[in-house]
């Protein structure tokens, strides 16, 4: 009872089917099992066939001799079956005389054999001959084959021959005696090749799995798996590779983030420590810091929260997924966030000139994040305006242009411009994290378009971003999908 109740309990209150104990078994184990299994079926079924043709063979052959064997003297056969004097010479064949009757005449030196109905036919002319197998009186299995024949008075009869099917059954006995060790020696051989195939098979695919299991122990992502050829395995350690280097750079990128985001949190944060300690100490020591430069420190301070304010915002659009599906996509009017990243600028910037040519364009984009990438295209070019300078926009066929009239990027850094963190040498001086032009160009990635800086032919910096849409909104679906974002405006 409690080996029964184990065993159900282990399952889920239920036995284990042959199929579970199967599916339990090691893969190496379960594919020489396969093996083995397949290579007897296969043994089993020629075994077969080959006993089956070989016992067809024999009893055809055996056949072909009763019905060559030749009765000389019909009467003769009939007179000694009777117990008259007349000799007959012995046969090896059991030969009885039927007649249309039923009346049998047997051999008294051989075994009976039962009369059957067709036997009886064959005599009366109604079947031209007749092969059965049957049992004389002993119980020996014999082959019987009947013929019609006429005897000295012209009565029509029956002349039946039968044989012990001893050449027939011995030979298939041995035959399959043969076939049986045959088998069972090809079953263990197939067994025995099945796990060498299995381990030799399954050799990668434990090397990967101890890669994988060193990964999950160490975190070691540098670990790579040799892959040759083109098979199934081989695809498996190069998906496995890139997966590897795919989180190498990840957690690089991840480690890189949070270093350069420490770093440039330490600037502000300690400029701002150093302004509220002299406040600090101003009002415990009772020394009245003069106004205007504690206005200034004021000043200092609420800059520098703006700053960490607007990189904490920075960091967040980016720590945002960026996969597909999970942001909410609309269609957008990109012309209508250009106008309202113009009007930001102009205050922003006012002594700068903005010229503006706006034709419609409709999108479909994360409404916040387009308007913040468009919103960082004008900042950059603010910034870096000198003062009384001019700022070119120019948004046509889904190519939005903004164009400054700054100092420009030299050649050697434009690769550069869009990696986090990333800021000219030259800008060092000026307000900002790094993460502006970053985070254009994954929301042009994620809106299917693309960003690129040039420098202007007559200085200064042009920046393209391209965008895929059309001049109209897409038609009104049946529910009333909502039109571009920004029509409420």
């Amino acid at each position: 009872m409690s080996d029964r109740a184990g065993t159900t309990a282990r399952s889920g209150g239920r036995p284990w089917g042959p199929l579970e104990r199967f599916r339990r078994l090691p893969l190496r184990a379960r594919l020489a099992l396969l093996t083995t299994v397949a290579v007897a079926f296969a043994v089993a079924l020629s075994a077969a066939a080959c006993w089956l043709i070989t016992r067809d063979r024999l009893t055809d052959q055996l056949d072909d001799t009763l019905s060559s064997v030749n009765v000389d003297d019909v009467s003769k056969l009939y007179a000694y079956c009777q117990g008259q004097p007349q000799p007959y010479p012995p046969s090896p064949y059991t030969i009885r005389l039927i007649t249309a009757a039923g009346e049998v005449c047997n051999d008294p030196r051989k075994p009976k054999i039962p009369v059957q109905r067709a036997d009886v036919l064959v005599a009366e002319r109604r079947l031209g001959s007749n092969v059965r197998t049957t049992r004389d009186q002993h119980g020996t299995e014999m082959r019987v084959y009947d013929k019609p024949a006429v005897d000295a008075a012209g009565n029509q009869l029956a002349i039946s021959i039968a044989t012990p099917m001893d050449q027939v059954t011995e030979p298939l006995n041995q035959l399959a005696l043969v076939l049986l060790i045959v088998a069972g020696v090809g079953v263990l051989g197939a067994a025995t090749a099945g796990m060498w195939v299995a381990r030799a098979g399954l050799r990668p695919v434990d090397r990967l799995t101890d890669a994988v299991e060193h990964v999950a122990r160490t975190e070691d992502l540098t670990l790579r798996i040799p892959a040759e050829g083109d098979d199934e395995i081989a695809r498996l350690s190069r998906s496995f590779n890139a997966m590897t280097a795919a989180l190498a750079a990840s957690r690089d990128l991840q480690q890189q983030l949070i270093a350069d985001a420490g770093h440039e949190l330490r600037t502000p944060l300690t400029s701002l420590r150093t302004n509220i300690d002299l406040l600090v100490r101003s009002e415990r020591s009772g020394r009245a810091i003069p106004a205007a430069d504690k206005e200034a420190l004021l000043t200092s301070v609420k800059a520098q929260m703006g700053e960490l304010a607007a990189l904490i915002g920075d960091l967040q659009e980016l720590s945002r997924p960026s996969a597909p599906g999970q942001s909410a996509v609309d269609v957008v009017a990109l012309h209508d966030i250009v106008g309202t990243a113009l009007e930001r600028a102009r205050l922003r910037g006012p002594s700068l000139t903005l010229t503006a040519s706006v034709d419609p364009w409709y999108v479909r984009a994360e409404p916040a994040a387009l308007e913040r990438a468009v919103v960082n295209l004008l900042d950059n070019a603010v910034k870096f305006s000198p003062p009384g300078g001019t700022i070119e926009v120019r948004l046509s066929g889904g190519e939005l242009t903004v164009r400054d009239h700054g100092p420009g990027i030299p050649q050697d850094e434009l690769p550069h411009v869009f990696e986090r963190f990333w800021r000219s040498p030259s800008a060092r001086s000026l307000p900002g994290s790094g993460l502006g032009l970053s985070i254009v160009a994954r929301t042009a990635e994620q809106a299917g378009g693309t960003v690129r800086l040039r420098s202007a032919d007559s200085g200064g910096t042009e920046a393209i971003l391209t965008l895929p849409g059309a001049p109209t909104p897409p038609p009104a679906m049946p529910n009333g999908p909502p039109g571009p974002a920004n029509d409420q405006h």
